[in-house]
């Protein structure tokens, strides 16, 4: 771990994809559209060591016992998550106005229809994921919300993503992970049904996979590799800095933990504490990620981290500095800001209400986070009235007429004879 100044650090691009992954997705895709069911089966026996019985479970069936602190614990979460949603859903209206004296156009906003929930398995039971994509769902008016999430080792579900599931009124569960999962989420089986979108992070070969079929069924985004950037100035603490990058780092040996000072003193003491940490607990996925992609930025000020921090477009971006607000304006590009010592990474990802499925690998320059409108569609309606029409057919049929789109001026003007016909 070393330090770099600002002028020699370059944001990292993309990453790349394999193209021997994304022919191997491709297969996938292919061959549960062709096979179905059986496809799924053979997959999750090769791909998860387990032999399903049964490929879908109903959550409303199936008792599960939890602790009552941990129900509270996931009570009180999903409140909170649900309180945002419903505060961005009251943001997004249904109009009706007049463009022009007889020409009439409203917004109507309807929730799609069904949505599955893509839950990654791997190392941790990612329950959280849960309740971030099915609380503003659930808000939006979705009518079905479906859930696919890898199986255990005996073939079930582990009880905490269930309990979630029957709070919000998940239909089905199906045992499925990776692109299989994807692909039978996206054109259907014999036993799960196609949605209409699919939302939720994965690894790459889930990315990959939602990347192809998109178009096909509506998905969120296409998610990279975690990532945090801090700017940091002389009065950060490094013991916090340091745990919030460790915070990042221990989800992947790819995850890439970032920090912008303009005290080398700050980043020397960074360093020196992540060093430590990781030797007290032999967290070797965090050592890894930070040794392979973290950063060490010295930057000449404060102003001029703001400017890297735009280009590199961050997943999560951190504001760890005497005086925050100030600079709040100043910054545009990242999923989620968080503003001063006190306010955690990992509150953002769990208990904030603030949505943790967020874009990455620099893709934070056009979107945002997961929201209630991603559940949402909003449709325009045209009215045209006889005094509208007069006003708006013959821009129509001009603009058709230079763009030599022969049947789009006729579609006007067939109107404008009759309507002179008619008085």
């Amino acid at each position: 771990m070393e330090i770099i100044r600002a002028k020699d650090f370059k944001p990292e691009k993309a990453h790349e994809i394999p193209p021997e992954i994304i022919d191997r997705v491709r297969e996938i895709l292919i061959d549960v559209k062709a096979r179905g069911d059986e496809a799924l089966i053979e997959f999750t026996e090769k791909f998860d060591n387990v032999r399903l019985d049964k490929i879908s479970i109903n959550p409303a069936d199936i008792e599960v016992e939890i602790p009552d602190n941990d129900r509270k614990v996931i009570e009180g979460v999903m409140e909170n998550i649900t309180n945002v949603a419903r505060a961005q859903k009251a943001s997004l209206t249904n109009f009706a106005m007049e463009v022009v004296p007889g020409v009439r156009v409203r917004q109507r906003i309807r929730p799609i229809e069904k949505v599955g929930i893509y839950v990654p398995g791997g190392r941790y039971p990612l329950i959280s994921t849960l309740m971030m994509c099915g609380v503003p769902a659930r808000v939006a008016g979705v009518n079905e919300i479906y859930v696919a999430t890898p199986p255990s080792h005996d073939g079930g579900v582990n009880p905490y993503i269930l309990y979630v599931a029957r709070l919000l009124g998940v239909k089905s569960i199906f045992l499925v992970g990776g692109a299989q999962a994807i692909a039978a989420l996206a054109y259907g089986t014999e036993s799960v049904p196609r949605v209409d979108k699919i939302v939720g992070p994965g690894n790459i070969y889930t990315a990959v996979a939602k990347k192809e079929v998109s178009g096909q069924v509506g998905i969120d985004f296409i998610a990279g590799p975690t990532e945090v950037l801090i700017i940091a100035d002389e009065t950060a603490d490094p013991e916090i800095l340091a745990h919030d990058l460790l915070a990042q780092a221990e989800h992947d040996v790819y995850a890439r933990a970032m920090i912008i000072s303009n005290s080398r003193e700050v980043l020397e003491g960074t360093i020196k504490t992540v060093e430590k940490i990781i030797k007290e607990t032999g967290n070797e996925v965090a050592r890894e990620s930070v040794e392979k992609n973290g950063a060490f930025i010295l930057a000449e000020s404060i102003e001029e981290a703001i400017e890297i921090a735009k280009e590199v477009a961050p997943e999560h971006l951190e504001l760890q500095v005497r005086f925050p607000d100030r600079y709040v304006e100043m910054v545009d590009n990242f999923g989620t800001l968080f503003v001063g010592e006190l306010s955690a990474e990992a509150l953002g990802d769990y208990s904030a209400g603030v949505n943790h499925v967020l874009p990455t690998n620099g893709s934070a320059r056009f979107t945002g986070g997961l929201h209630v409108k991603d559940f949402l569609k909003i449709q325009s309606i045209l009215e045209v009235y006889p005094e509208g029409f007069e006003k708006i057919a013959p821009l129509a049929v001009r603009l058709a007429e230079l763009e030599s789109l022969t049947f789009h001026a006729k579609s006007v003007k067939v109107r404008e004879k009759k309507l002179k016909e008619s008085k």
